[in-house]
């Protein structure tokens, strides 16, 4: 019993250590870019957001005021 859970051990490091081989890491300039897509994406929609944000402020106020 004791070597067969040995042998799904081994046999699990061997797939995972196959599986990391397959890997592709981007170059430099890929990444950077990317970074910099998903950075950008982030800033846009936080702004997005807090203009929605302060417009709904806004109409509600105006509306508890009537």
């Amino acid at each position: 019993m004791g070597e067969t859970k040995k042998a799904e051990k081994t046999s699990w490091y061997k797939g995972m250590k196959a599986e990391f081989k397959k890997i592709i890491w981007p170059d430099q300039k890929s990444l950077t870019r990317q970074t910099i897509a998903v950075v950008g994406t982030s800033v846009a929609l936080a702004l997005i957001i807090k203009i929605l944000d302060m417009v709904m402020t806004i109409g509600i106020d105006v509306l508890v005021t009537l």
